[in-house]
């Protein structure tokens, strides 16, 4: 699953950690997110997109495989 979340990150002028901080998780899960090696929980999700102000849809897209 391909997402946006350092896109949307970097526009806000955050860091990983005050990314981190926002949503309740540690730095390591961001960096894991934005690298492609984790995909977002639900709750995790609904977070992000309330936190960014976007749909779901918005911050995460699925593989053409």
């Amino acid at each position: 699953m391909k997402n946006h979340i350092a896109e949307l990150r970097k526009n806000e002028g955050l860091t990983q950690q005050q990314l981190a901080d926002a949503v309740a998780v540690t730095r390591q899960t961001i960096i894991s997110l934005e690298n492609g090696r984790y995909t977002a929980s639900l709750p995790l999700a609904f977070k992000l997109s309330a936190f960014f102000c976007r749909p779901i849809e918005e911050l995460f897209e699925m593989d053409d495989e």
